[in-house]
């Protein structure tokens, strides 16, 4: 099979297309031929040798870890799908999951059946941020009807999902975007929108339940802003020991998280997409070869939305 292999740690030009054996499914894994691969931030670290690279074996790699497809073989035990199924998922995170590629290997509940109102790219586009902003929103923070939540990067993959989860929760979501995504933020629920370029939001909001920092920027200054017995998520940076003391002072709560695979978040997922309740945004295709590409373009956008490989 044609995937994207690196053989050292760099930047995008170290993404060299390849051919290479095809995995083979075991019993209770699924084979899936990769139609669309989403790009996230953890991709290109792990390219770089942070992110998830020291849980990814040695080289050469294949980074990538959402996966839109088709069923092409199953394992034995396998009961929830067949061949010709069409699935989406973030298979073995941390572990190489090796997205990057026409064929995925994995277990079979690391899948869930794709929504049909999806697109194959919309959906190769989801699973990793949407799996994130489901295991803040509802298992960490568990936002209940009418809480006040502080979302910093709404517009941004996880972010504009994490806003929807919040939204069709019944919260009041306020987000921090830049001033032109106010509209396509409001659109997806959020209550209000604050350009965090005016760098005021400390002063604009108070006794707040929960914050999301999807930016890594705003630790100690939110906690100025949320209510004791709030918690407060960082995402990606996790937390510094210095904010984890002043939120205990606080009787705050704050934490990181690593999203992990999860088949009861991707059916959470589905349902809210049945229900008419979650989008997912695309920035931009890239086709498989063009994985350096779509990495330079993923750096350096500050765009809405996710970027995705086509695997043709």
């Amino acid at each position: 099979m044609k995937a994207i292999v690196q053989h050292e740690f760099g930047g995008p030009e170290v993404l060299r297309l390849a051919e290479v054996e095809a995995p083979e499914p075991i019993p209770t894994e699924i084979q899936v031929r990769v139609r669309a691969a989403g790009v996230n931030p953890v991709d290109f670290k792990s390219r770089e040798g942070k992110g998830a690279s020291s849980s990814m074996g040695g080289f050469p790699l294949t980074v990538g870890w959402d996966v839109c497809g088709e069923v092409t073989k199953v394992g034995g035990g396998v009961t929830r799908f067949a061949v010709g199924d069409e699935v989406f998922g973030m298979p073995w995170f941390p572990r190489e999951a090796g997205a990057y590629a026409e064929y995925v290997s994995a277990p079979s509940r690391h899948f869930e059946h794709k929504p049909h109102a999806l697109s194959t790219e919309e959906a190769g586009a989801l699973p990793l941020a949407g799996l994130t902003a489901w295991q803040i929103v509802v298992d960490t923070i568990r936002v209940q009807e009418g809480d006040d939540v502080l979302i910093h990067g709404g517009a941004g993959g996880v972010g504009h999902l994490a806003v929807q989860i919040a939204a069709a929760r019944g919260a009041k979501v306020i987000a921090t975007a830049r001033r032109e995504q106010a509209e396509f933020l409001e659109g997806l629920g959020a209550a209000q929108v604050l350009d965090y370029r005016d760098d005021d939001f400390d002063r604009r909001c108070a006794d707040l339940d929960s914050i999301v920092d999807f930016t890594g920027s705003y630790g100690e200054r939110s906690l100025a802003v949320l209510r004791p017995g709030g918690t407060m998520v960082l995402v990606p940076s996790g937390v510094d020991p210095k904010v984890h003391e002043l939120a205990a002072a606080r009787k705050q709560r704050s934490t990181g998280i690593l999203v992990e695979p999860d088949p009861v978040g991707l059916a959470g997922l589905c349902d809210l997409i049945e229900r008419g309740k979650l989008q997912i945004e695309v920035d931009e295709v890239f086709d498989l070869e063009q994985a350096a590409d779509a990495h330079r373009h993923a750096e350096a956008s500050h765009g809405a939305g996710k970027i995705v490989l086509r695997v043709p």
